[in-house]
């Protein structure tokens, strides 16, 4: 019996290749992002190149590459922002709902923050983010300050947004999110 496809595989695969190098480099005690890592350095490291340091005048909230010295490393699913629903999907049930932009990257993020707060962590635990989303050019620019608004000024997880035809929720939903996150010990 075939249970994945060989490209589900090879995902899952490198999904695991990731999660066992982070579990490797962990072993420093936990500290704020930015500082040296060492003994008491931080559970995560921003590591920049040059143009995409804060304060660069570049307009992200993204960073190009986190390192993880310590910590747990949670895997969140990714969300709608839709609240709990059948599935098979039911549309009907989706209909009371704002498909704003705005309104469903709030509901993103809300649900990203009540899934890491049930690991024990923050939205600032969360280090690598990937945007799956319809119309990047229409919708971009209002998914990434919303975004910004909730992780803050002082937090920049590592970010790919990847452009779909549409969601298996409804094709109402223009967004979906999962992330990676690190939970200092």
């Amino acid at each position: 019996m075939k249970w994945f496809s060989s490209g589900r595989r090879r995902a899952m695969g490198f999904a695991a290749t990731l999660a066992a190098a982070a579990l490797l480099a962990a072993g420093c005690e936990p500290g704020a992002p930015g500082e040296p890592a060492g003994p008491a350095g931080p559970a995560v490291e921003y590591i920049d190149i040059s143009g995409t340091e804060a304060g660069s005048g570049t307009n992200t909230p993204f960073t190009a590459a986190i390192k993880v010295n310590s910590g747990s490393i949670v895997f969140l699913s990714g969300t709608v922002g839709a609240p709990p629903h059948s599935h098979p999907h039911i549309p009907s049930e989706f209909d009371h709902l704002d498909f704003s932009p705005e309104a469903q990257t709030e509901r993103v993020m809300e649900s990203l923050q009540e899934m890491i707060r049930a690991a024990g962590g923050e939205l600032t635990d969360i280090i690598q983010v990937t945007k799956f989303m319809r119309d990047v050019e229409a919708n971009q620019d209002i998914v990434r300050d919303v975004m910004a608004r909730y992780w803050g000024p002082g937090h920049r997880p590592a970010s790919t947004t990847i452009e779909i035809v549409r969601l298996a929720t409804d094709p109402r939903f223009i967004l979906e999110v999962e992330a990676v996150a690190v939970i200092g010990d």
